[in-house]
């Protein structure tokens, strides 16, 4: 087979491109290389060799891409780490030219993994990186002049494969030009015995709308001055390559594929294995992204082989099944490694949707071996710390996916029923929202639709579509208006003096220049102590004065480094004016921000080291910090943390602020430090609060005393895998208290009690409560039996045998239903109406009757000006016209008489 595309090679007999399905692997039972290694050995061997050609050894960056850019959520690729501010020019890298190991996770691959024998939702892309810049843009980026391009990026690919004992003349170079995160380039496929084993990307242009260059993505591109070489490697195949192993899997995983298929009891006969080893080698054609229907590739491989389909499938499937296992809790030990905590958005979602995944696929073939065993077994071989964190995230998910498939059962039951009625197939999208709205899996949907008759529309890529609902990051920011963007573009960047001196309130400037807006003036200084809007703190407020007036400032905002100050006045541009901040709310806003970093702090040393921000705001009242966690935060809990935050505060510790260079600083401290978000620039602002170090903006107060008492005022689970901490410190601190004190003094009061009895109180008046409503009720099922028995008056309608039962009770809806429910127990129809507040009405249907209660609900209740229905048993309704009660329940039987006669037919 040909596929029609360009390749380069050394072998002048070669006429296919090397890859499947134009060419089979080739290295199956014939090992690629020398010697036989494991991912260790092949890490270090790719390391070293680029290493000894002048590449420094880089650490590896977080699976989750979120933590130091906003754009991802996941690391896809090594190119991730460097982008944007690397590749753009904007920051050095941390080495030029440099090697690096770097984990990735891909979720689009996720239904390929355990099928095509060779894809890996988790893998690690050893890489080279060199990062350039066109001569003439000296001096305008971070780094300047070529390291290397293509022609010693491809010599090195050759010299690799020739060290661990290739053939060159095996290798093919695949041109396959390359689009990611805005950026483009050439780039070679590098195919060796079938297996695509690196790609080699030459990043050079840059996403333009007025590009003159389209690439496969149908954007337009522009030659960027920088230009950098995106190796990858992939660590796994390079690693069954060497082994000559049936799939990628037995030589990444030995030990975890033996225990797995030793637990689900799959047990092959000699003949049985000869068949799963050929299929192997053709599995390649089963990759969803490459082939036209992948099931008819099975039917071929099943032809090739000389087996039935159905029994290839009989052997294969397990295993596939065995492999996803293997390779999603790797990933699972990844993501929850890193201190992903999964929840119902971004990175949270992805890590529920593999464990998911995960879950069922185990209880499908058989695994008899708790899942946080088994990503357990993954994250001690990939040598994580927080394994006990893992576990117990693993244990608390699985718990939640058995109560949302209690929930989403019933769901997709109705489901099933509507489309049974229409005789169509329930579409992709219902299950696209139905894994996104109850957790409920395509294969779930599938069983439920089939006991009733229904075919389901289930795509081969289900679990890529619902990844791509939640990959891509939302990017903030929002468009400021031509004109005053160039304006503001001519500026220089404004001086912020409030780095200098925190404390400081008062300050001279000039004025650059004034921006009309429909609501104010935009005022532009030289200099100011503004602090303005950022990292969840608010503006600072006060006034600008000159000596003929003074204007009060109410917002202020950063755009490109350039500090606008929101006024009502224009105070002319040119003139000298006095700034003036509002230094009580300064102080406020201090306290609370350096308090927001403490009881982050606190909650990491209670709850645990996963423990991350997902948002906060600081105020002058109060503060809130959302972080991530998988649990509810207990009362116990809550306390601890609020000690251990009001220590930090007693010591009166330090607070001391530094530039460092990006890549100390993150090598130091790893990418925690970007709590708050994620600075740009060589240099970041650092934060140091006792052994809390955060990259942070905001102002703060020297030292932990002048915060003052910190007091958390509630917590509460604002989203699955999201707790919310309010708190106010200092001076708000001690109001927040003094306003509990008098809710309390207050429920004493109308208690007749002393403040510490109001507990205890509180519990006996509820329970006597409690106790009455139950006695209630039991008066109203009483009161229902008598008037069910007749005790009441009530109208009897003979419905073809079946008696009716239609009475007015001027009663609450509980009695009405308690009414209802008592006369259907005897077998007999009820209509029951009230007229207490407007017209109500209650109508239970016995099973058998041939009566819908819904649609007899939903006749009365439009005559009383209302609506209302249900399920056909029982249903209520009503409306506001209380007059037209009587002439509804005269109606009654009619309506009862038509329902049941529309039911019949």
């Amino acid at each position: 087979m040909e596929c029609g595309d360009h390749f380069w090679t050394l072998d002048e007999t070669r006429e296919t491109c090397g890859e499947p399905p134009c060419d089979e692997y080739s290295f199956i039972d014939n090992p690629g290389f020398d010697e036989d290694f494991d991912l260790g050995e092949m890490r270090e061997a790719f390391l070293s060799f680029f290493e000894e050609r002048g590449h420094e050894r880089i650490d590896p960056y977080p699976v989750a891409a979120n933590r130091w850019r906003e754009d991802v959520l996941l690391t896809q690729a090594s190119i991730y780490d460097f982008q944007p501010l690397v590749t753009s020019g904007e920051t050095p890298p941390p080495a030029n030219p440099l090697a690096v190991s770097q984990p990735c996770i891909r979720m689009q691959d996720i239904d390929n993994v355990g099928v095509t024998g060779r894809h890996t939702m988790a893998f690690e892309m050893m890489a080279h990186h060199a990062f350039n810049a066109r001569e003439d843009a000296e001096g305008e980026y971070a780094y300047e002049g070529e390291v290397y391009w293509k022609e010693e990026t491809v010599a090195y690919a050759m010299e690799l494969f020739e060290a661990l004992g290739a053939d060159p003349e095996e290798v093919t170079l695949i041109e396959d030009p390359w689009v990611g995160g805005g950026n483009a380039g050439p780039a070679f496929e590098v195919i060796y015995r079938g297996a695509e084993l690196a790609t080699l990307v030459f990043m050079q242009f840059e996403q333009d709308p007025d590009g003159d260059y389209e690439m496969k993505d149908g954007n337009t591109y522009s030659p960027m001055d920088t230009y950098i070489v995106d190796t990858g490697y992939g660590l796994e195949r390079w690693t069954w390559v060497s082994q000559g192993t049936p799939t990628v899997y037995e030589a990444v995983y030995p030990e975890m594929i033996e225990f797995l298929t030793d637990n689900a009891g799959i047990d092959h006969t000699p003949d049985e294995e000869a068949i799963v080893h050929q299929a192997a080698k053709l599995a390649g054609r089963m990759d969803i992204d490459e082939a036209e229907d992948v099931e008819a590739a099975r039917d071929d491989i099943a032809a090739e082989i000389g087996v039935e389909t159905d029994r290839l499938r009989e052997l294969v499937e397990p295993l596939e099944s065995i492999y996803a296992i293997a390779d999603h809790s790797r990933t699972l030990s990844y993501m929850l490694g890193d201190g992903i905590v999964p929840s119902n958005v971004g990175t949270g979602y992805l890590a529920r949707m593999v464990l998911r995944r995960t879950k069922r696929l185990v209880d499908e073939v058989g695994v008899d071996a708790p899942m946080d065993e088994l990503v357990d077994m993954q994250a001690e071989r990939l040598g994580y710390e927080n394994r006990d964190t893992i576990r117990d995230i693993v244990r608390t998910e699985v718990e939640k996916y058995r109560e949302t498939l209690d929930r989403g059962h019933r769901r997709v039951e109705q489901l099933a029923e509507e489309y049974a009625d229409s005789g169509e197939a329930i579409p992709t999208a219902e299950l696209v929202e139905l894994y996104d709205s109850h957790g409920i899996q395509a294969e779930t949907v599938e069983e439920i639709a089939a006991d009733r008759g229904v075919e389901v529309e289930t795509p081969e890529d289900f679990y890529s579509l619902v990844a791509e609902r939640h990959e891509d990051a939302e990017s903030a920011g929002s468009d400021e208006e031509t004109d005053a963007e160039e304006r503001l573009a001519e500026l220089p960047d404004t001086e912020k003096l409030y780095y200098d001196d925190q404390t400081r309130t008062e300050f001279e400037a000039v004025v650059l220049d004034v921006l009309e807006r429909e609501d104010g003036y935009d005022v532009v200084l030289d200099q100011t102590m503004f602090y303005p809007e950022g990292g969840g703190q608010p503006a600072d407020h006060g006034t600008l004065a000159t000596d003929e007036t003074t204007v009060d400032v109410t917002d202020v905002q950063i755009r490109n480094g350039v500090v606008l100050h929101r006024t009502d006045t224009d105070p002319g541009t040119g003139d000298f004016v006095r700034g003036q901040v509002d230094g009580g709310r300064r102080r406020r806003l201090m306290a609370h921000h350096t308090a927001t970093h403490i009881v982050v702090h606190a909650a990491r040393e209670v709850l645990g080291e996963h423990i991350r921000q997902a948002g906060a705001q600081k105020g002058t009242d109060s503060a809130r910090i959302d972080v991530r966690h998988y649990q509810p935060v207990s009362r116990e809990e809550v306390k601890e943390i609020e000690r251990v935050a009001n220590d930090i505060v007693t010591d009166n510790a330090a607070v001391t602020q530094e530039w460092p260079d990006r890549h100390e600083a993150e090598a130091e401290y790893g990418f925690d430090l970007y709590q708050g978000g994620i600075p740009a620039g060589e240099q970041i602002r650092l934060i140091h609060v006792e052994d809390d170090v955060q990259a942070c903006g905001g102002t703060h107060v020297s030292r932990t005393g002048e915060v003052g008492a910190i007091k958390i005022r509630s917590t509460e689970r604002i989203q699955d895998g999201v707790v919310r901490f309010t708190f106010s410190a200092g001076e708000a601190a001690i109001e927040a208290s003094q306003e509990t004190e008098d809710a309390l003094y207050a429920a004493a009061a109308a208690f007749d009690v002393d403040p510490a009895d109001v507990p205890e109180t509180a519990e006996r008046f509820f329970a006597e409560w409690k106790e009455r409503g139950k006695e209630i009720e039991q008066l109203q099922a009483e009161l229902a039996e008598v008037r069910a028995s007749g005790g009441s008056a009530g109208e009897e309608v003979d419905l073809d045998g079946t008696t009716a039962v239609i009475q007015r009770v001027d009663g609450e809806m509980d009695e009405l239903r308690a009414t209802a429910n008592a006369i259907s127990e005897d077998g007999s129809v009820a209509v029951v109406g009230s007229g207490l507040d407007g017209a109500q009405f209650v109508v239970a249907a016995p099973e058998g009757t041939g009566v819908d209660a819904g649609a007899v609900v939903s006749d009365l209740a439009e005559r009383v000006g209302g609506g209302g229905g249900g399920p056909p048993d029982f249903a209520q309704g009503g409306g506001p016209d209380g007059d037209a009660l009587e002439p509804a329940l005269e109606a009654a039987p009619d309506v009862l008489r038509q329902v049941a006669s529309t039911s019949d037919t």
